[in-house]
């Protein structure tokens, strides 16, 4: 069952429309990397397109109606937008789900020390990482800063022209004897990603010239934050500050058909579908995209799929179109169909050992379909219907996109999980969708603009799904 590539199915309107869609997805990749930042950007998009925050409606008491578009928003790391279908609600959804955490380096809540003559910050590692990518690479700082007034800094460090970049050092090679016969988890230890951010000590004042300050880098850089950002160094404890690779995503390949950026993991599905969200137009099921945090962690915590925000929101918005019961609600869980959407591994020739050819992604062989996920016997797995699969398979078809399936690797060579089973919970029809990605968790991940393209095209062909 041989899949074709894209790039051989379009014409020149395509591959110009193809070109804007990529455009616009580098611009998302570079301006929002964090789930914070993805966020906002979210909501913007969303308001430009017509779309009203729920919490003002339901303050409001204004009822929702067909073609009326609704988002919420929850601890800034969440977010949910509905198109309400002419069809009740309790006949079910259409729904898009992403996740816009990435996997990243977390501040520790006391991280600033000095040691050998530099100011260093103490990082804890967010998802899943080879550490040693993280090392000899320009870092920036993302983040907030929640002060005791209740004001909010936020810091964005290390991405416009002028800014100057973080890291963390590497041993050199002529050093590395020892070094290189580690393995490779633990050739740079988690407790050793320390970013440096400095060296240069605070000038003694001449009356204080005997005392021979302790620290006085640190010092330095304690002035520099309350100068330039009006934060202490006990602002630390409340603060959620990230550190991400530097730089804005860019074309990969002489022929410019990839994409190389940091975050793609999940932000080129949850680009892909709030952008097929916000074009769709008219829709006979209530259409929904579910833009999801922590995911890389388990989906845990208030902002995570296990929390019980996205229920809570449909409630919300069932009251308002009149006719919510906790009955109903159910219904319209159970009844509902998603798409999982998160990336998959692409089939890398350097490391064809770890793929079973005919049950793996191709770059520009289309959007992916996983049935399941999780590891080696799809522990932990959700694994999709064959009638829903089938059903798929006709609303693909019919819109003329292209479209592979996959596993992830080799059967017993691991495996990983999405926000699928958490969803499947309700009794509702669920699958993993989403690109392949090269060099996936690593600090710059490879798609091709060709499947950036096909999963848009396939997310707008779902939304106008009728089951």
């Amino acid at each position: 069952m041989e899949r074709k590539n894209a790039w051989n199915t379009y014409d020149e309107k395509q591959l110009e429309r193809l070109e804007k869609v990529a455009e616009e997805y580098k611009r998302f990749l570079s301006e929002a990397k964090t789930e914070r930042e993805c966020a906002v950007l979210a909501v913007k998009m969303a308001e430009e397109k017509g779309y009203r925050s729920l919490e003002e409606l339901c303050r409001s008491g204004q009822s929702l109606k067909a073609g009326d578009k609704v988002y919420a928003v929850h601890k800034k790391k969440l977010v949910i937008l509905y198109h309400i279908g002419r069809k009740p609600l309790e006949e079910g959804m259409n729904i898009l789900g992403a996740h816009m955490d990435s996997p990243r380096l977390d501040l520790k809540q006391n991280p600033l020390y000095e040691d050998g003559e530099m100011a260093l910050l103490d990082t804890h590692y967010y998802g899943g990482i080879k550490k040693y990518q993280w090392a000899a690479i320009p870092l920036a700082l993302h983040g907030v800063v929640a002060k005791k007034d209740g004001s909010v800094l936020e810091l964005s460090i290390g991405e416009k022209s002028g800014d100057p970049v973080l890291g963390i050092s590497d041993l050199l090679i002529h050093l590395s004897a020892e070094q290189l016969q580690k393995k490779a988890a633990v050739v740079v230890e988690g407790e050793n990603l320390n970013i440096i951010i400095g060296s240069r000590p605070a000038r003694e004042e001449e009356e204080d010239s005997e005392k021979k300050e302790k620290e006085k880098i640190k010092k330095a850089l304690l002035k520099l934050l309350e100068e330039q950002y009006g934060m202490e160094e006990e602002d630390f404890l409340s603060a959620e500050l990230e550190a991400v690779p530097a730089g804005p995503a860019r074309d990969f390949g002489l022929d410019r058909s990839m994409v190389m950026g940091y975050g793609q993991d999940d932000r080129i599905c949850a680009f892909t579908s709030l952008l097929a969200q916000l074009e769709s137009e008219d829709p006979l099921y209530t259409s929904v995209c579910l833009l999801t945090d922590k995911e890389e962690v388990g989906s845990m915590g208030a902002t995570g799929m296990q929390s019980r925000y996205f229920e809570n929101s449909t409630a919300e918005v069932m009251q308002l179109a009149g006719g919510y019961s906790d009955l109903a609600l159910r219904r319209c869980l159970q009844r509902s169909h998603m798409l999982s959407s998160d990336v998959s591994a692409a089939f890398d020739p350097n490391y064809a050992s770890a793929f079973e050819k005919k049950n793996a992604a191709y770059l520009g062989k289309g959007m992916v379909f996983n049935k399941y996920t999780g590891s080696r016997g799809k522990s932990g797995s959700n694994d999709a219907c064959a009638e829903y699969i089938g059903a798929l398979r006709r609303v693909l078809d019919d819109a003329g996109v292209c479209w592979q399936t996959a596993e992830l690797g080799k059967v017993d060579q691991g495996g990983g999980g999405t926000i699928a089973w958490i969803t499947a919970n309700y009794g509702m029809d669920v699958i993993d969708s989403g690109v392949a990605l090269l060099n996936m968790h690593s600090p710059w991940e490879v798609s091709s603009k060709a499947d950036i393209y096909e999963a848009y095209r396939g997310y707008r062909a779902f939304l106008r799904a009728e089951w």
